[in-house]
């Protein structure tokens, strides 16, 4: 059945599911709304808010959320909730601008916020619900995550007012009757402490959902579903070093076996050791059939000279779709015939991204990442098996594939890799001094035990070469930059608390051991919702 459209694919794993539809309004952080619900075990998806009516119709949830959004109720032209949502007899949560937009359009009312609330507060419940049942009790207070100008000023017919705060006197709203409830705060953050487990009981016990979102499930209906797509054809996946290439590639051998061919480029800027990993795991361990082209001499030769990231990323991407071009098509003619498959590791959040309505902010989030895609010329039709997951679910996915714990819990690595960790020019002899001090930094976080409390550690070598003195003799060498990052969802960040004691070796060693650096630095920058810097 090598004709099976993809959405059907899709629709095979998800059937048995109960699942949820968040309606995205906007926010920076909806991304996180589905992680926790995912989180409770049970299945969701993302829509944009033009595209709700037909991803309702099409996913058929037994619960809809409304995520926050940069718009105001009160401006014309403001986003709204298909009306065919509220008349569809389902809960339904609303979140922030999502309490707003439900209070507005069932006969409520919201007005412009005289007391705007941005960052932590304390809410106080005044009633009880099904919504707070084992977290919340009437009469305490608790601390929240506010983030917001309007405001509901009158409550529409069948709410209660639940909980208030002090600029927002209907802080939680709720209709038990209709199961519809609402909160003006961010349930998704970790800065609400309790928010994920309000979510887990709206999707429980409110809604009655399953807990039937589980990585051993997904595995053996993602093997059937890849098996029933290819029939007996054969596959071709690109490996890029990074998880999720690599889990969708175990997981498609697992369904197909040798009639799965992977491709590993080695564009010469990866950390050190990373390349003899990936052959030794998918030769060695899986015995995948794998074709290793080391290609780093055409990469870095290309790149010579180029200061500008994002031209960087572009003759990064354009390079290594020619290389892979070059070696499909070696294998098309080696007698076995051509693979009909092209696997990519593309993951949820890369789908809500593609999908995301113009000129939101969760639209300019991300840019790093993906160094472009294949051309249509290759005529080979997409497995994408880790499309439903999350970056945390595909590293459960790979631990329940077997996958080494050493390889799944890896630090996120860029697909540039250690072109963008070099700013300014790049030289083999520089990418050779990046590589070594962050394998010393690396080995000094794991020696110290720290490295699975990190959740993304890396050296810097910045354009900026400084005198100094090493015994007798004055040096003129580059300065090494230390980034540690401590994230719950990837999408904030706060620098690592090192204590002075541990930086102190790592510079030692870093300047010792690594001839070219001479002053090592450490980055204390935090970073509020958005990007990471140096990725």
């Amino acid at each position: 059945m090598t004709g099976m459209a993809e959405a059907d694919l899709h629709k095979d794993v998800l059937e048995t599911h109960d699942k949820v539809l968040i309606v995205d309004f906007g926010s920076q952080v909806t991304q996180l709304i589905a992680r926790r619900v995912r989180e409770a075990g049970v299945y969701c998806e993302l829509a944009p808010f033009q595209n709700a009516e037909q991803a309702f119709q099409n996913l058929n949830p037994k619960a809809v959320i409304l995520s926050g959004g940069p718009a105001s109720v009160l401006e014309a032209g403001s986003p709204r909730v298909p009306d065919a949502i509220f008349k569809a007899g389902v809960p339904v949560l609303g979140i922030c601008y999502g309490e707003q937009v439900m209070a507005a359009q069932l006969g409520g009312e919201v007005k412009a916020g005289d007391n705007r609330e941005f960052g932590r507060a304390e809410v106080e419940v005044v009633e009880d619900s099904a919504l707070f049942d084992g977290v919340w009790q009437k009469g305490q207070r608790y601390q929240v995550w506010m983030s917001h100008g309007d405001a509901v000023s009158q409550l529409p017919s069948g709410f209660r007012r639940l909980a208030t705060s002090e600029s927002a006197p209907i802080a939680v709203i709720g209709d038990e009757a209709r199961k519809f409830y609402a909160v003006q705060f961010h349930l998704e953050v970790v800065h609400t402490p309790d928010g994920a487990k309000l979510i887990s009981n709206f999707v429980h016990k409110v809604a009655g959902l399953k807990s039937d979102w589980t990585m051993p499930a997904f595995r053996a209906e993602a093997i059937a579903s890849i098996r029933k797509q290819v029939g007996q054809g054969r596959v071709l996946c690109g490996l890029s070093g990074g998880v999720d290439s690599a889990v969708a590639a175990v997981l498609i051998h697992e369904a197909i076996g040798d009639r799965l061919t992977c491709v590993f480029v080695d564009h010469g800027l990866l950390r050190q050791g990373e390349a003899e990993e990936i052959v030794s795991l998918f030769r060695g361990h899986y015995n995948i059939p794998l074709v290793h082209v080391d290609a780093s001499a055409l990469f870095i030769g290309a790149l010579t000279g180029i200061r500008e990231p994002e031209e960087k990323r572009k003759i990064i991407g354009r390079l290594f779709i020619s290389t892979f071009e070059a070696e499909a098509k070696k294998i098309a003619e080696d007698g076995r015939g051509a693979p009909e498959f092209l696997a990519q590791g593309t993951l949820y959040p890369d789908v809500i991204e593609s999908v995301s309505f113009s000129g939101g902010p969760s639209v300019t989030i991300k840019s790093h990442h993906n160094v472009g895609g294949l051309p249509e010329r290759m005529n080979m039709k997409l497995v994408e098996p880790l499309r439903e997951l999350f970056k945390d679910e595909v590293r459960a996915l790979g631990r329940e594939l077997g996958l080494p714990e050493a390889f799944v819990g890896r630090h996120p690595f860029p697909g540039p890799g250690l072109a963008i960790r070099c700013p300014g020019g790049i030289t083999p002899e520089k990418l050779e001094i990046l590589r070594r001090a962050d394998a010393v930094y690396l080995d000094e976080i794991r020696r110290s035990g720290l490295y699975d409390q990190i959740w993304q550690a890396f050296a810097v070598l910045l354009p900026v070469q400084t005198v100094g003195v090493m015994g007798d003799g004055r040096t003129y060498d580059f300065v090494c930059a230390l980034r540690a990052v401590t994230s719950v969802d990837g999408m904030t960040a706060d620098f690592y608390h090192f204590d002075m004691s541990f930086l102190g070796r790592a510079a030692t060693r870093i300047i010792n051991e690594v001839k070219g650096i001479n002053r090592v630095v450490y980055d204390v920058t935090s970073k509020p919702p958005g990007t990471i810097e140096w990725e």
